[in-house]
């Protein structure tokens, strides 16, 4: 960007995320050129399949490749601001150009306001301050339709004398014609010298040349026409009958009468086909047989034959038959004038007469003979020619004013308008609808979508358009009415609203075209990508609904087919006498049963597991136990498709259909609302009956009733969790015969081995018995000493149990008969060790 560019104030307007320049003032236009190319909305575009004018499209492309690059651009906004006032808006999105808006400041503004005076004056409207595009496209029209159009070129219009007239047609069939400016071909200048210069070539040719060859017979030019005509089927006829000579079996094959016989149906009026006849040889093949020239011909042939016999009378000894040694003879007579043809010259291809090339030049000139092409070269035609091509071309002056006030006006009322669909994307984003891009609007699956461009090759334009993250549908479009022709063409839509559960290919809609045509649009063609944030909630229960529907059909099926088959194999082996089956082991199958209860006991346990856990919670609790299970399943989903929502843009849509877009032009939620309309019914909507004929008589009490029910379960559940009852069903004991069998398990590990037995023996006694004497201890060796550790590790401490509150009235203690002391060893050190006793 220039330091001119830096010190202009340029006025932009923030839309979708991005600045989007408006363009609005002249000055904005004269400094366009400054503005730094990076900061384009595109860099060039297609030519055709926009919705543009195509006559201003057809000025932008100053060089003809299709394509509408931004030096074009440039120009024609050069051009245009060069002749406009400061004052002028060629945003006004008029229907027409006030003559106040020319600048008549400079010699090209003041020309432009002469013409555009002279043109209305011309319609029937001298007071008139605006000129519309019909206006300047009639005056160009009338200028055009005159001989004298500034362009130099000639139809042959009546207006034209007779023997000028003879000289264009002559010239549009020997070397083309160019096109005039009424659209009509013509002769120019060029194509009038190269006219001549072929004329005087045959001229030469045919006096130098082929009246110099040797002429055989009187009519040589005649003869020689009929000879080249007949000589493929003379030749054939005499290879034929050497053919025959050679192998007369052959005779019969070679006169081809099986193909006659074929095409004659003797029960019908005999109507062969004249090239079936055309086909068969000239007359009955025999051996080293002459070539019969009164009868015996072929009906097809006959009459050319006999004419060329005529012709050549004088070179045949023979009237009624021509040998082939004749034949060979009169050939050779002809060859000089034949060699002499050959050295024609060719007409030279011009390339002025490109726009209506000639088809068959040779016989043009053939046509013309030899007093036409004198005619033609006459001195005075030719003069006569060219006087009028330099007046045409004096009169160009006022045409070219004319094309460049049709220019000036194309350009006021249309450029804005690329502008803002080029160099900014302000029209889309102000969600206008008279975009370049847009081709219409279509209607589908209760949704209307505006955005919709046209397209050339499905597969190649989804490639590329993929990557715009948004929902894609590609529909054939067809069109058979009465008004208009019928057409078809292929667009695609954006559907950025709602979701896609019922969009599959093969659906039909309804496409509306930007002048209110309609087409029957048939849906080709799915992209699939999130569409909105409803359709992310809740897609992953759609999906597993429709796999367990998938597989609940899937095994229907296969259990219908397996039915079919044991019913098939059970009608089959009904006779049959039916073996000894071998009897049911038990045995075998334990392992299988005990698998069964092992896993039923596994889902039992996991089941009561969940609902203790469950019903553990406080009421509070469920609906955030809801939404945690909810947010888990759901907030994947709803995740991914934020992540595409935030990457959706235009730009590989627009660049699948030929664009060079040079930035992102996204497309937020807000926009793609925008962008697909929903069914909405009216707010003044009035239901005439209160009671539908045709609505289900139990209404919404299943759903009524299944609440209850779930309401019902539920608080049953938590009542017996509360009682308790719902431990002993499910096997959980109380958590106050826990806290007992653990502090049991403590105690009884604490105490010394001699104790444990104790106190299981007294655990297992009656509670009101005396405690049985100890019997006297059997004595036992002592074991030796063990040598005492030098680091002794302190024992381990036992968790005593959590202390219980005493109750009101504590029972006395139950004290445990003590054990007897143990005796002291008696053996010596070194004896072995006896038994230990073992307490009663």
């Amino acid at each position: 960007m220039s330091d001119k560019a830096h010190n202009f104030t340029w006025h932009c307007r923030r839309m979708g995320g991005t600045d989007q320049a408006t363009l609005s003032t002249m000055a904005e236009l004269r400094r366009l050129r400054e503005l730094d190319p990076k900061l384009w909305g595109a860099l060039s575009c297609p030519a055709t399949g926009v919705e543009f004018d195509q006559r201003t499209m057809r000025l932008l492309d100053s060089n003809g490749d299709g394509r509408i690059r931004m030096p074009e651009v440039l120009d024609a906004v050069e051009w245009l601001a060069s002749r406009l006032k400061d004052t002028a808006d060629p945003g006004s999105q008029s229907s027409a150009m006030p003559l106040a808006a020319i600048d008549t400041g400079s010699e090209a503004g003041r020309q432009l306001l002469a013409t555009a005076r002279t043109v209305l004056t011309q319609l029937g409207r001298p007071d008139d301050e605006e000129l519309s595009q019909e206006d300047v496209a009639q005056a160009m029209t009338d200028a055009a339709g005159q001989s004298c159009n500034g362009d130099g070129v000639f139809p042959p219009v009546p207006e034209l004398d007779d023997a000028v007239r003879a000289f264009v047609s002559a010239g549009l069939a020997i070397v083309g014609g160019a096109r005039d400016a009424s659209g009509a071909a013509g002769l120019n200048r060029p194509l009038a010298e190269a006219l001549v210069q072929e004329l005087e070539n045959w001229q030469h040719w045919r006096r130098e040349v082929v009246d110099a060859a040797p002429h055989p017979v009187p009519e040589t030019d005649a003869a020689w026409a009929l000879l080249e005509e007949i000589r493929p089927k003379v030749d054939d006829f005499f290879l034929r009958c050497s053919l025959a000579a050679f192998a007369p079996r052959a005779e019969t094959p070679l006169n081809a009468e099986e193909r006659l016989h074929a095409a004659i149906n003797p029960a019908e009026r005999l109507d062969i086909d004249a090239e079936v006849l055309a086909a068969l040889p000239l007359a009955r093949v025999a051996p080293e047989a002459a070539l019969p020239l009164k009868t015996g011909l072929n009906p097809i042939w006959r009459e050319r034959v006999q004419r060329f016999a005529r012709l050549v009378a004088p070179l045949l000894q023979d009237a009624g038959e021509l040998s082939e040694s004749a034949w060979k003879a009169v050939q050779a007579a002809f060859a000089p004038y034949g060699a002499a043809l050959a050295a024609r010259p060719e007409v030279q291809v011009c390339e002025d007469g490109a726009f209506a090339p000639p088809v068959n030049p040779a016989a043009a000139i053939d046509a013309l003979g030899e007093q036409g092409v004198q005619r033609l070269l006459a001195q005075e035609v030719r003069e006569r020619f060219l006087s009028r091509c330099e007046q045409d071309l004096g009169s160009s002056a006022a045409i070219a004013a004319i094309a460049d006030l049709e220019r000036l006006v194309l350009y006021f009322l249309h450029l804005h308008r690329l502008l803002m669909n080029f160099v900014s994307f302000h029209d889309f984003y102000a969600l206008r609808p008279n975009l370049l891009f847009r081709a219409g609007t279509l209607y589908l699956d209760g949704r209307s979508c505006q955005l919709c461009v046209p397209v050339e090759a499905v597969e190649a334009h989804s490639k590329l358009a993929a990557m715009s993250q948004m929902c894609l549908l590609y529909c054939e479009c067809t069109r058979r009415d009465v008004a208009a022709a019928p057409g078809r063409r292929t667009i695609m839509a954006a559907m950025t609203a709602g979701d896609d559960d019922v969009l599959v290919e093969g659906r039909n809609g309804v496409f509306v075209d930007n002048t209110g045509g309609d087409w029957d649009a048939t849906l080709v063609k799915i992209v699939r990508n999130p569409i909105s944030f409803r359709q992310a909630v809740w897609a992953p229960y759609k999906r597993v609904s429709r796999f367990i529907g998938a597989q609940v059909e899937k095994f229907a099926a296969n259990k219908d087919q397996e039915g079919l088959k044991s019913t098939q194999s059970a009608v089959t082996t009904a006779a049959m006498p039916k073996p000894g089956g071998q009897p049911f082991d038990m045995g075998r199958n334990v392992g299988i049963f005990a698998a069964v209860g092992i896993a039923l006991g596994a889902l039992g346990t996991a089941a009561g597991s969940i609902a203790q856990a469950l019903f553990a919670l406080r009421w509070w609790q469920f609906p955030l136990l809801l939404l945690g299970i909810f947010l888990v399943i759901s907030g994947p989903s709803v995740f991914m498709a934020w992540l595409k929502f935030r990457k959706r843009t235009l730009g590989p849509v627009l660049e699948a259909s030929g664009w060079a877009v040079n930035s992102l032009l996204p497309i937020n939620i807000k926009m793609g609302r925008a962008l697909t309309a929903m069914a909405v019914p009216p707010p003044n909507i009035e239901r005439q009956a209160m009671l539908d004929p045709f609505r289900d008589e139990r209404g919404n009490s299943g759903c009524l009733w299944l609440c209850l029910l779930l309401t019902l379960l539920l608080g049953a559940g938590y009542w017996l969790w509360q009682s308790g009852s719902l431990d002993a069903c499910l096997g959980i004991k109380p958590a106050a015969q826990v806290e007992k069998t653990v502090e049991k398990k403590a105690a009884t590990a604490a105490a010394p081995p001699a104790l444990e037995s104790s106190a299981k023996t007294q655990a297992s006694a009656p509670a009101k018995a005396a405690p049985p004497k100890p019997a006297p201890p059997k004595t036992v060796p002592a074991a030796p000493p063990r040598p005492a550790p030098t680091n002794p590790a302190p024992p381990k401490a036992v968790p005593a149990a959590p202390a219980r509150p005493a109750p009101t009235n504590p029972a006395p203690p139950k004290t445990a008969p003590a054990a007897p002391p143990r005796p002291a060893p008696t053996n010596p050190p070194g004896a072995p060790a006896p038994a230990q006793t073992q307490a009663g």
